[in-house]
């Protein structure tokens, strides 16, 4: 029996091996060749995918050729990595880099090329030659629905031209102030009562971004300067009021020489009773994400948690139930995720990454919420970012839902696509007890597809969403966006921030720049 069956199982495993080596052969020889780049050698192609394994996944998750066409690869990407590899110039074309830059120090750029001039072209040639020469269109499932009767738009009597909205905040904590608006250009935050009638208003020395709220003060967060830069010049200052109930803002800083900082967060995070704060540094080329430990009497002292830029997001909750505040941080700009930093105690943290995306995906927003109620956070992540290096229209721009294994193990289980998605809200708009979510776009298709701006995606069980706008969506460039209720009638409303200037890949109809700092979406509850 065994006799017989020897030659029977060595021509199985001789067949096994030929099919083998014939798919891995045809596997090194199946790559993707454009039409525009027919003529580059494949062993060129071969090369420049080795290389780019070993080189551009140094600093980031490995770009996917597919990602971005051919021209955004060769045009913008590519001459804007160069300068990371030390290479300033190739082919007689000089490549874009800030290595006069001060600030940021004499080793951000290699002092010699990484690697060969002829190395660099196979990554060029790589990239080029296997991405598509458009990308390919969205995919929904369900057609946006413009007739959505859940929210009226109304538009607020504060007017002024050219409106740079990039803070709002619905304050469920004070009676009064019950809108805070902050515009970048005018450099003041305004505050507004429930009828949306301006009844205060700060002039801050710089533009504030985000702001902490406490019971008779709040902590604003200044930029410094809003556009891309490694300076450091943002900061933190408390407004707080006077004798006469009026809003200043401190002269002296509670923080400053900050990069670009774009939140500011307050929590115990050592448990010695005084209270810490995490400041989002999300920088340019440099930036940290960190905790200023109080150490008493207003004196802090820095513990960087991560020294790169891109900090957006993050959350401080106690998410193991162990008694100390852990992080959940969302990173941009390159090696873009999410990132948990769990307390071991003492001012310790341990850095896990739950999520990484590619760095071609512009990631913008993330929130947390129990979708499946099981007691474990999920998250809604958004990417739409779209200036910079690879300003093309993406398909895989969109709201996306992973939701958690209960061991912080994240799986993707709900996608809708949305050009230049900035941000999306997880609530229970309707109140059927299930969480839907209200989304912007800042860069949103607006010449064919302006209600992209602004979409309601009402949940209709087990992840399933139908996708509804309004009018009123095209009436700003919505950078910012919150939801609360707003005159405490128990639904919950919606501001949005609209941002007029910036780069944008379409044009709209609706001038923008006239256009009102924000609109509100009254939630009707039981009219609708």
């Amino acid at each position: 029996m065994f006799k017989r069956t020897q030659p029977v199982f060595l021509t199985f495993l001789i067949s096994l091996t030929v099919s083998c080596l014939l798919q891995f052969i045809a596997g090194c020889n199946s790559f993707h060749r454009n039409k525009s780049h027919s003529n580059v050698p494949l062993s060129s192609i071969k090369a420049g995918k080795a290389l780019a394994e070993v080189y551009c996944q140094s600093c980031h998750s490995l770009p996917d050729p597919g990602h971005l066409n051919a021209a955004t690869w060769e045009k913008g990407v590519l001459p804007n990595m160069g300068p990371r590899l030390g290479i300033f110039a190739h082919n007689s074309q000089s490549y874009p880099s800030r290595k006069n830059d001060i600030m940021l120090g004499p080793n951000f750029y290699p002092q010699a090329p990484v690697i060969t001039p002829q190395q660099w072209q196979h990554i060029i040639d790589y990239y080029s030659a296997t991405a598509p020469d458009t990308l390919a269109e969205q995919h929904r499932e369900h057609v946006i629905d413009k007739n959505l009767p859940l929210f009226k738009a109304q538009v607020p009597s504060l007017q002024y031209n050219d409106a740079m909205t990039s803070f709002i905040k619905l304050n469920e904590q004070d009676s009064l102030r019950r809108l805070i608006i902050s515009d970048v250009g005018r450099q003041k935050v305004f505050f507004l009562n429930k009828n949306l009638q301006l009844i205060d208003s700060v002039h801050t020395k710089g533009p504030v971004v985000n702001m902490e709220l406490f019971q008779n003060t709040m902590l604003a967060c200044n930029i410094g300067v809003f556009y891309p830069n490694n300076k450091s010049y943002g900061k933190a200052s408390y407004i707080r009021m006077d004798e006469s109930k009026k809003l200043k803002e401190d002269t002296a800083s509670l923080f400053d020489q900050l990069k670009r900082p774009v939140q500011i967060s307050a929590g115990d995070l050592n448990n010695d009773g005084r209270e810490d704060f995490l400041i989002c540094e999300f920088g340019y080329m440099a930036g940290r994400l960190c905790w200023m430990e109080s150490t008493g009497n207003r004196n802090y002292k820095r513990h960087v948690l991560r020294a790169m830029p891109g900090a957006i997001k993050a959350y401080i909750q106690d998410y193991n139930k162990d008694g100390k505040l852990d992080i959940w941080v969302l990173f941009a700009q390159g090696e873009e995720g999410v990132f948990l930093y769990t307390n071991n105690g003492n001012g310790q943290f341990s850095e896990q990454e739950v999520l990484r995306f590619p760095p071609s995906y512009g990631s913008s927003y993330f929130e947390l919420a129990d979708f499946n109620n099981d007691g474990y956070p999920d998250i809604v992540y958004t990417c739409g970012d779209n200036a910079d290096y690879s300003p093309v229209l993406k398909p895989y721009h969109g709201v996306y839902i992973f939701i958690n294994d209960k061991t912080n193990g994240f799986g993707q289980r709900f996608f809708f696509p949305i050009n230049g998605c900035y941000k999306a809200m997880a609530r229970d708009f309707d109140k059927d007890g299930d969480l839907d979510l209200a989304t912007i776009a800042y860069f949103a298709d607006f010449t064919t597809q302006p209600e992209e701006g602004f979409v309601y995606l009402e949940n209709k069980g087990n992840l399933t969403f139908r996708p509804h706008s309004i009018e009123a969506a095209k009436q700003g460039r919505w950078l910012t966006m919150d939801a609360g209720d707003i005159d405490g009638d128990g639904w919950t409303d919606l501001v949005l921030g609209n941002f007029c200037l910036g780069p944008t890949l379409s044009k709209s109809n609706y001038n923008w720049r006239t256009a009102a700092p924000f609109i509100l979406l009254k939630n009707r509850g039981q009219k609708n």
